[in-house]
């Protein structure tokens, strides 16, 4: 088996008894194989099954959602508000990368979900971070005007998700979601 039809590329070759075959994975999109007998037996041949992807990691399953979230006709039937709590912990939990990986999955999600489909209330640990990053960014005189990625994927993450519960009317619950009570009671009292 390899990933190039001259059997040159990511070559596995077995042979004899199943016990001597060991998973492996391809790159791409395509698997070649080439079965030769040498008449010794009277067995059939071989079986064996070709999953997409490997489970478990982390870019498979980002290029997954992303495409089923870019699917009109699909996404009436995912399990959005799942599928956003997933998503929220993801960018809660990971860092670099697949922060802002997760982050753009709860953008598209936000964008083409209904009103009750994405619990708001999950994004709280972001914007605090949001805020955190806000307030700092005064503070750093070494690099003015100048954000960082994770900064500006959260500022639009928030932009996008406010003018969307606008458009659905739920402006006071998106706002009274990300706040804290003694948020609240310090804006009341200013």
């Amino acid at each position: 088996m390899s990933s190039s039809s001259d059997f040159q590329q990511d070559r596995h070759s077995f042979s004899g008894s199943p016990q001597k075959w060991n998973d492996f994975e391809l790159p791409g999109d395509t698997l070649y194989y080439r079965f030769t007998s040498d008449m010794s037996n009277t067995e059939w041949g071989y079986k064996f099954t070709v999953t997409a992807g490997h489970l478990g990691r982390f870019q498979t399953g980002f290029e997954i959602l992303k495409q089923m979230l870019s699917e009109e006709r699909v996404v009436p039937h995912l399990p959005l508000a799942k599928i956003w709590e997933w998503q929220v912990g993801v960018a809660c939990r990971q860092t670099g990368h697949q922060r802002l990986k997760a982050i753009h999955l709860l953008l598209k999600i936000v964008q083409c979900s209904a009103q009750r489909d994405c619990d708001l209330t999950l994004l709280k640990p972001l914007w605090q971070l949001f805020t955190h990053m806000e307030n700092n960014l005064g503070h750093d005189v070494t690099k003015p005007g100048i954000l960082l990625p994770l900064h500006r994927a959260l500022a639009e993450l928030f932009f996008v998700t406010e003018n969307r519960v606008t458009e659905l009317g739920s402006l006071q619950e998106y706002l009274l979601a990300l706040n804290t009570e003694d948020h609240l009671h310090r804006c009341t009292a200013q």
